[in-house]
């Protein structure tokens, strides 16, 4: 008989690992059968993973943190098994603040951090509101750590950005696609900045389980990474994209037009309506360079963004949300089918160009990883 798993997930193309999964078979050939609930926010999907409606979920990778450092409320336990995708996310303004931007300065194209937080800034000297699709989000952490303290957030969940934007109760988002592309397509926004712009290598969604769950259920566990594993291979090929907008676009999956979705897994992007598509690189990444490895970096480098907000101690932090990233976990059961590393952990940033690292066979490349500031996190210094 073949074991059924409840997973939850977002609409967003972020999700599509585990769509994927289940829809091109790489669930099946694990005997596995994924039935999946899409949530209407990230709150809920927190509280089917909470009360056992789902065994697994498609989670922002902040949030298993903040439950680990004691924010957002009582539950239980969340682990991170394996990182589902880097960055995704797109930051958005008004087209009235666009408007403002251009009069104040040169044309910034879409990749300049330092540059477009200036024009940001000259526009709107009195502060910005600006909407993220959860408090304990990669898009908070990363605008925060790219704007400062000086922006207000307003949660909105991400389908409902273009809305919000366009009734003016945000001139801003960062959002996950295709939520950003949907916006420009209204006419609601206009595209100014790729989260990677902001950090390289940000691990933006990942696949996270009730504390103990993994150790409970060894070996679905070990089906069902397997089976995302091959599942963001399979994503990772260019070839693949087309069919992958299809089935993202079902009513019951992201429910929007495939030609939109395309533009995240091309790279392609229309940053304002009636404008030409540019590229966008390393807009988001489901394989390539160790994309799915978690590394304990990771967490230590989001645990110290939410120590600061929160005013929690920095070292205790990091020690909590490192031992809930279970680097562990992915090295038992994925160890014939990755290379893996031969650490879980690394400096962030210190990584201006694609880079070989030692590994357990054969040679890891690891993608590029820089912050727009140049910044080089050490997660074993107090930082």
């Amino acid at each position: 008989m073949t074991p059924a798993l409840e997973i939850g997930f977002m609409p967003l193309v972020d999700a599509a690992p585990l769509i994927v999964a289940r829809d091109m078979g790489f669930a099946a050939q694990e005997r596995l059968d994924l039935v999946l609930h899409r949530a209407g926010n990230w709150s809920m999907l927190r509280d089917l993973l909470d009360l056992g409606r789902v065994q697994a979920a498609h989670m922002l990778s902040p949030m298993p943190v903040a439950r680990a450092l004691g924010l957002g409320g009582a539950g239980p336990g969340v682990e991170t098994l394996m990182v589902l995708s880097m960055n995704g996310q797109v930051v958005g303004v008004s087209p009235d603040l666009a408007r403002d931007m251009r009069a104040a300065g040169p044309d910034l194209g879409f990749g300049d951090a330092v540059a477009t937080s200036q024009a940001l800034r000259s526009a709107r000297p009195d502060g910005l509101r600006l909407g993220v699709p959860f408090p304990f989000s990669m898009h908070a952490e990363l605008l925060g750590y790219w704007l400062g303290p000086q922006v207000t957030l307003a949660t909105v969940p991400p389908p409902d950005m273009a809305a919000a934007i366009g009734a003016g109760d945000i001139e801003a988002f960062c959002v996950g696609e295709p939520w950003g592309s949907q916006a420009v397509e209204l006419g609601a926004a206009e595209l100014i900045l790729p989260g990677a712009a902001i950090w390289s290598q940000a691990p933006e969604k990942v696949l996270a389980v009730r504390a103990g769950w993994a150790e409970e259920n060894a070996d679905l566990t070990g089906r069902l990474m397997r089976a995302v594993w091959r599942a963001g291979q399979w994503l990772s090929l260019p070839q693949n994209a087309p069919l992958a907008s299809e089935i993202l676009s079902e009513p019951d999956r992201l429910g929007v037009d495939p030609e939109i979705i395309d533009r995240a897994l091309t790279g392609q992007l229309l940053t304002r309506r009636g404008g030409e598509l540019i590229r966008a690189p390393a807009l988001l990444e489901f394989h390539h360079g160790a994309a799915n490895f978690p590394w304990r970096s990771q967490a230590a480098w989001i645990a110290g963004r939410m120590a600061r907000r929160f005013g929690l101690d920095l070292r205790r932090a990091a020690e909590a949300a490192q031992a809930i990233w279970r680097s562990d976990l992915y090295r038992q059961h994925l160890a014939d089918l990755a290379i893996l590393p031969a650490a879980s952990s690394k400096l962030e940033g210190a990584c201006p160009v694609p880079q070989a690292v030692g590994a357990t066979r054969a040679s890891l490349i690891l993608s590029e990883n820089r912050f727009f500031d140049g910044l080089i996190f050490d997660p074993s210094a107090d930082n």
